[in-house]
């Protein structure tokens, strides 16, 4: 199976790009999130020749189909082009850049997506030009960045919890506190991660905090519990944890599910979503205000959600789509992740943009790293 690798990364680019947001309440839901469209609609075409657009889209390595910019010249009449960001923020650096950046469709997370149209930047979605939208999970339209989907298109969502070795742990964990404090047994063979906002969301969750939280009482008490914790760790990773536990080099660690190799032929890797709760990620489709092919742009996410297409994603990227259709069509493996379903995925927080709070994560994550 294909697993791609990249840093979904959510502190303070959007800060570092200019977007001065206020700061979002804490408890989940920003006072913005889900609002009416910062910018007027435009009257698109749905008889439109899109045989005389095309469409530039930004996206991480490895997210998409390969063979997508034919499938879509073939099916759909267009030239499709794929540019690549590594992380949000590089995405961000380009749709923020001002005046036209080229570029129709972004890949974004949700809270940037929720920046992005809180600057007026997208284009509302047009739902008469996406009819494909009733295959999503009616869940699907209740994030709470979003609600309605009324200027992004949900492509892959998740959580993040506790990926372990059930041979190597004495007792299975059920706690953030299972790695803020581990056990003598787990003593330096636990990971967690680095990226701002998930470096935080153990000891935040633990605290009986919202992982959207901008006080900096709140946040101060979440460096207390990750400073104790560091001298305790095997070490921060993003990236390479699922080779540790397979390894035995760790036997706890912090992991985004889709990433957790519960389908490793040895079957002795689990994952639990600590008893405090966790986090909703969703990472999204969105169409840019400055876009001049927007009609195409609304062919290409309709198409995306078409079953056979969408579900690429679950079989090759190991992560959950928010299209009940697409799910319906993968044949998920003994072990996999993919089976948990959305009503348990909303019992997470979603995160959401914090603009200029977001610099709080930032230092938060400079701090630790800078602990002996």
């Amino acid at each position: 199976m294909f697993r791609t690798r990249f840093t979904r990364r959510l502190p303070a680019a959007i800060a570092v790009a200019g977007l001065a947001l206020a700061a979002a309440a804490c408890g989940g839901e920003s006072t913005n999130a889900g609002a009416a469209p910062a910018a007027t609609a435009d009257q698109l075409n749905p008889n439109a020749d899109l045989s005389k657009q095309s469409v530039n889209v930004t996206v991480w390595d490895g997210y998409t189909p390969k063979e997508l910019p034919q499938k879509v010249k073939d099916k759909l009449k267009f030239p499709l082009k794929i540019g690549i960001h590594d992380t949000n923020e590089t995405a961000m650096t380009k749709l923020t850049a001002g005046g036209d950046t080229g570029i129709d469709v972004a890949f974004v997370s949700g809270q940037y997506a929720q920046a992005l149209n809180e600057q007026g930047l997208l284009e509302p979605i047009h739902p008469e030009l996406i009819p494909n939208l009733s295959n999503l999970y009616p869940e699907a339209t209740q994030l709470s960045y979003d609600k309605g989907n009324k200027y992004s298109v949900p492509y892959t969502w998740g959580t993040t919890g506790i990926c372990y070795r059930s041979d190597l742990v004495k007792t299975p964990p059920t706690s953030w506190k299972d790695l803020l404090q581990p056990p003598s047994w787990a003593d330096k063979k636990v990971t967690m991660m680095t990226t701002e906002r998930w470096l935080a969301l153990p000891a935040l969750k633990a605290l009986g905090y919202s992982v959207n939280t901008d006080k900096d009482a709140e946040i101060a008490k979440a460096k207390e519990l990750l400073v104790a914790a560091k001298p305790h760790l095997l070490g921060y990773d993003d990236t390479t944890f699922g080779d540790k536990l397979k390894s035995g080099e760790a036997v706890m660690v912090e992991a985004w599910d889709g990433w957790c190799p519960t389908t490793d032929e040895k079957q002795n890797i689990k994952f639990a979503v600590p008893k405090e709760g966790s986090d909703l990620w969703v990472d999204t489709m969105v169409i840019m205000k400055s876009s001049k092919n927007k009609e195409a742009a609304h062919a290409l996410i309709n198409y995306i959600l078409d079953p056979e297409i969408h579900s690429w994603a679950a079989v090759n990227i190991n992560y959950k789509v928010p299209n009940k259709a697409a799910m319906d069509k993968v044949d998920i493996a003994k072990g996999s992740l993919l089976d948990i379903k959305p009503a348990e995925l909303l019992n997470g927080e979603s995160l959401i943009d914090l603009g200029q709070a977001s610099v709080k994560y930032t230092r938060l994550a400079t701090e630790i790293k800078a602990q002996s």
